[in-house]
């Protein structure tokens, strides 16, 4: 005892992250998966430069670390090592000395020790995010070319790993206009464009679908106050249960000149600045600010380091932070039944959910609608490939990008949904997670992967008139389209769904007149019924399942006059 009570004395940063580590790595082969994890682990067994959501990093990571250990803990096992990679990092970046109020600081923040463990892109855009500042430490110290290529490599690791690393590399500039008229500062730029260009490449290959849905094909609500305040306590949350408003604070209150600090204080307000403004778009979820702990870290650390009451807060409220972290922690790793099904999260029960599914499955594919969540989870859990057909009621997903749905036409399937229910012959599945409907196909037809999309976007249409359409068919769908037009598929059925929100409010049954190379010509039979004002047009085609037509199209900004 005596000897390793010295060795932690001795050694305490290694003690540190060595416990850190094993903590996360226990917790991340004892906790089931989340839904947005299995959905990445699906990514990962179809390797690309880019997909519908994200880019491919989270691709690669599960990937690898899923080849060393096929379970929970594969999936996770990059992100476990990033975490505690992230924290030394931060530590190297610390202003100010004192090694005792970062360890305990760090402790005191839930979403490091347990979000840390994460198989979702936030993990490495905030390890990047950390190397990033790093690495500009370095190319401010040194200014030479190998460092503004090594600053080049780091921020195409950012933007490979989330959009949102941009934020980071914008408001770094606008911290420092300075690196505008470096030419080193543009060797950076330049190597990160180059590394990058392979995913700009798919996404222009793909139509741009990342860009499309994230912009147009959203079904944001109205703005509401709600919003907002929700945004702001979940950032407070965030950066601690008990001490996120005493970091947010403190890291505001550091004044410096110093570049690398100035970087940091730019990208802390700038990151939350830019969704606290995205919130009067629609609801902004808490984890997208994740990268903004990093300044958040760094420059609380140097205030309170300066402020010994505030010094004294942090460890007074230390114990009760853990204990905090430790109950959850108990909770993800058992299956409590009663607190499990109060709330009825993710990590639990989804072995015997989809062991209830497979026993009434008889063999046959599982096919999920209008979810990306409930098929990846299936498929990790049970071994068998599952797809989901993405209706005009949803939205698209990489599904409609995986060649699942073409290798299974014509195929008996199984297809479950919780709106099976009215459809004759369906019949209920009793699980963990409730009644499932389900019903058997004998032949499936569905054409999801067929993608659509507006050669010349309409600016209006007019009530009490019919439709035209010119759709531009993507050149990997035109075989598919041609042998339903040609009558050689069962169905060949196209419609254009106009919503309001999420509320389809007119369908328009679509004729085609005739297919002129990769050119569609469409007019509907009936005319348009609804009121004067905007929509949202997407359009689809029919499946095997009564009155559900696939989503084959971005969504549509529209004005009927």
């Amino acid at each position: 005892m005596n000897v390793l009570t010295s060795s932690i004395r001795s050694r305490p940063a290694a003690w540190f992250y060595i416990g850190w580590l094993i903590i996360n790595l226990v917790q991340s082969y004892g906790t089931e998966l989340l839904h947005d994890e299995a959905y990445y682990w699906v990514y990962s067994q179809y390797p690309a430069w880019g997909y519908f959501d994200h880019p491919p990093m989270i691709a690669v990571l599960i990937k690898l670390g899923y080849q060393i250990f096929p379970n929970e803990l594969g999936v996770r096992l990059m992100m476990a090592l990033m975490n505690t990679a992230t924290l030394w990092l931060v530590h190297q970046l610390l202003i100010k000395k004192d090694d005792l109020l970062f360890y305990g600081l760090t402790a005191s923040m839930g979403v490091l020790q347990i979000g840390g463990i994460l198989a979702v892109p936030d993990i490495p855009l905030t390890f990047f995010t950390a190397l990033f500042f790093w690495q500009y430490k370095r190319f401010l110290e040194q200014d030479n070319w190998l460092q503004g290529l090594l600053l080049g490599i780091v921020m195409a690791g950012m933007l490979y790993s989330k959009y949102h690393g941009i934020l980071i590399i914008l408001f770094t500039i606008f911290s420092n206009w300075k690196l505008v008229i470096n030419p080193r500062a543009w060797i950076a730029v330049i190597t990160g464009v180059l590394l990058f260009f392979p995913h700009l490449y798919w996404q222009y290959q793909h139509d741009f679908p990342s860009v499309s849905y994230h912009l147009k094909e959203r079904n944001a609500p109205a703005y509401q106050f709600a919003f907002t305040l929700e945004y702001v306590a979940g950032q407070i949350l965030l950066a601690g249960p008990l001490i996120g408003f005493l970091l947010l604070r403190a890291a505001n209150r550091y004044k410096t000149t110093d570049l690398l600090a100035r970087a940091l204080q730019w990208s802390m307000w700038g990151f939350y600045g830019f969704f606290l403004i995205s919130t009067l778009k629609g609801r902004v979820e808490a984890n997208w600010t994740v990268p903004a702990l990093i300044p958040v870290i760094i420059l609380s650390h140097a205030w309170i380091t300066e402020n010994l009451s505030q010094r004294r807060w942090i460890f007074k409220l230390l114990v009760p932070s853990l204990v905090l972290v430790v109950l959850v922690r108990v909770y993800m790793l058992t299956d409590i039944k009663g607190l499990t099904r109060i709330f009825k999260d993710e990590m639990h029960g989804n072995q015997e959910w989809v062991k209830a599914i497979k026993e009434k499955s008889n063999g046959l594919p599982i096919v999920f609608l209008n979810s990306y969540q409930r098929p990846s989870k299936y498929w990790f859990y049970s071994g068998d490939t599952s797809f989901a057909i993405n209706t005009t009621y949803y939205r698209r997903n990489n599904y409609n990008f995986w060649p699942i749905e073409k290798e299974w036409q014509n195929r008996k399937v199984l297809i479950v949904d919780k709106d099976l229910g009215t459809i004759e012959n369906s019949f209920e599945i009793p699980t963990p997670r409730g009644i499932t409907p389900a019903l058997v196909i004998d032949k499936l037809q569905s054409f999801s992967h067929i993608r659509l999309s507006l050669s010349e976007k309409p600016a209006s249409f007019k009530k009490g008139e019919p439709v035209q359409l010119t759709v531009e068919v993507d050149k990997n769908s035109i075989s598919a389209l041609q042998q339903l037009l040609n009558g050689s598929g069962q169905l060949n059925q196209l419609v254009a769904d106009l919503f309001v929100g999420k509320s389809m409010v007119q369908r328009l049954s679509l004729t085609p007149s005739r297919l002129q190379e990769t050119t569609l010509f469409l007019t509907s039979s009936e005319n348009i019924s609804l009121q004067p004002g905007e929509y949202i047009l997407k359009l689809g085609i029919a499946t095997s399942l009564p009155n559900l037509y696939s989503q084959n199209s971005p969504a549509i900004l529209i004005e009927v006059n």
